[in-house]
């Protein structure tokens, strides 16, 4: 039996949309009430947050629905989750993408992402060995070999779990997606070969914050300087085919996002769901249905 995509994010991205994702911290009733929400995916925040594995793996538990799983018959999550690892780039620590991957979930956001070696390391802390001879074997896997958690998060067999556990594009059936951070001048001068020489890599998010600081403006989104590097971001991913992810969304900017071409979205979980709402109608707009 065939099994269907499970990361709601890649199959957001597969069919040409926009992926709409929120960030949350570890809190078991936020991670309940945002996995009942209409988003795509939720990142669980520990660049800024404390590497709390236990408080992911607690989260990750709680997000399950049962009643959903017996009445869809389906295992994929609703609400895809995934996580924004506490260590820049340069640091390549590949044993946090290898514990956070174990606990089952099916995505990283990596942050501070400025070279090609950096980005080929996020790739292949993200995928399993494999001999070299084998298919897409580039870039080389680093990931150490303990499926048992994840398959079962996952409802898979622990084989199933190989054949599906690798970086989506690089692998058309993977569910992993990996999407780095631009967030300085440097990553911007290397995006353009980051994404010509590492395949796998699935978005490439902005790092407003980041990217105003070390232009010296500070949080001025608004200011030239700061609109002109992320507008060259989103072209250099538009030329590459590789989506663009917008971290500061709400009702105020979500239609002008969908519009000038960013295809990851993150608003801010609110009670009434406004803008993604808006952002999902808009979506369907573009889309003609």
């Amino acid at each position: 039996m065939s099994i269907p995509r499970l990361n709601g994010v890649i199959r957001a991205l597969e069919s040409g949309g926009p992926a709409f994702v929120c960030m949350s911290n570890f809190d078991i009733a936020r991670a309940q009430e945002i996995a009942g929400d209409p988003y795509d995916g939720m990142a669980f925040e520990m660049e800024h947050n404390p590497y709390d594995i236990k408080g992911l793996r607690d989260c990750l538990q709680y997000m399950l629905d049962p009643r959903r799983i017996a009445k869809t018959g389906s295992v994929a999550p609703p609400v895809t989750p995934m996580v924004r690892i506490p260590p820049n780039g340069g640091e390549m620590n590949q044993w946090i993408a290898k514990q956070v991957l174990d606990i089952g979930v099916y995505g990283i956001i990596w942050p501070h992402v400025s070279t090609v070696e950096e980005a080929r390391n996020a790739v292949a802390a993200c995928r399993y060995p494999r001999p070299r001879e084998a298919p897409r074997f580039e870039p080389p896997g680093l990931r150490g070999d303990s499926p048992r958690n994840a398959a079962r998060y996952w409802g898979v067999s622990q084989q199933e779990y190989y054949e599906r556990a690798d970086v989506w594009p690089l692998d058309p059936k993977g569910e992993i997606l990996v999407a780095i951070m631009c967030e300085d001048p440097a990553g911007i001068a290397n995006l353009p070969k980051m994404l010509e020489e590492v395949p796998g890599i699935g978005a490439v998010i902005v790092g407003e914050g980041d990217l105003s600081q070390s232009l010296g403006l500070p949080r001025q989104y608004d200011h030239p300087t700061v609109t002109a590097a992320i507008d060259e971001i989103l072209a250099i991913c538009k030329a590459h085919g590789v989506a663009c992810g917008h971290p500061h969304i709400d009702r105020n900017n979500i239609v002008e996002a969908i519009e000038r071409g960013f295809r990851w979205l993150m608003p801010k979980p609110e009670r009434s769901n406004h803008a993604l709402e808006l952002g999902r109608s808009t979506a369907r707009k573009q889309s003609g249905n």
